[in-house]
């Protein structure tokens, strides 16, 4: 499974690029927000230490803009992957995006039905919302469950990108489940290596070694 990052902030993405865990990158208005900086300026950036998608989302809503707002994201860098809503005119723009070999991520799906429709206009990355669905009642992870099926079943070539994510169980559950990524907040992917018996271990193991004088590294 793919990791892309849920943040505009540099500063996160610098902080874990090294431990390999950054795949990709995602964003989104609400994000390039409260980062405070540039749009451009911040997908630029991103852009610039990460080589892989990084998701850029248009603001319009109707078809003909859309495409504009797609093309000029697009021509920041060659790893934009355009961010549109899965709406008729997203979907829309979405081929016609795909047609000019544009990355294109389908974002706010929150049923099978739309999953379908995303896939049969070509989208690279289809984003079901897990943690919204759990908020409405409904298992968010029954949808990534499904759509991974609906796509195996005929072949498609869209990656299902796991949305939403609030929790760990929800990487896991989807993770068993086929999903291709999961876009995480920083604070999900620190909670991934915390466990309570690590840290007892090694507390247990420094403790025992410190009793010997020892040092690893010569003196």
């Amino acid at each position: 499974m793919k990791f892309f990052l849920d943040t505009a902030n540099i500063e996160e993405i610098e902080e874990l690029i090294p431990t390999g865990f950054v795949d990709g990158v995602t964003t989104n208005p609400s994000l390039i927000a409260k980062n405070g900086d540039d749009m451009a300026k911040t997908i630029k950036s991103i852009c610039s230490i990460v080589s892989g998608p990084v998701s850029a989302e248009v603001t319009a809503t109707d078809y003909e803009t859309m495409l504009k707002e797609g093309e000029y994201l697009a021509s920041f860098a060659k790893n934009v992957a355009v961010k549109v809503p899965l709406t008729f005119n997203g979907l829309k723009a979405c081929k016609a995006l795909r047609e000019k070999n544009i990355m294109v991520n389908v974002t706010l799906c929150f049923s099978e039905a739309q999953a379908l429709l995303a896939a049969k206009a070509g989208a690279t990355f289809i984003s079901p919302f897990v943690g919204r669905l759990d908020d409405i009642g409904e298992k968010g992870t029954d949808l990534i469950k499904n759509i991974v099926v609906m796509y195996k079943n005929y072949n498609f070539k869209t990656e299902v990108l796991v949305a939403s994510v609030r929790s760990v169980e929800h990487l896991i559950e989807s993770s068993l489940m086929g999903a291709d990524v999961a876009t995480l907040p920083p604070k999900v992917i620190h909670e991934l290596y915390n466990h309570p018996l690590t840290d007892k271990g090694l507390k247990a193991f420094l403790d025992d070694w410190s009793k010997t004088g020892q040092s690893i590294l010569p003196k």
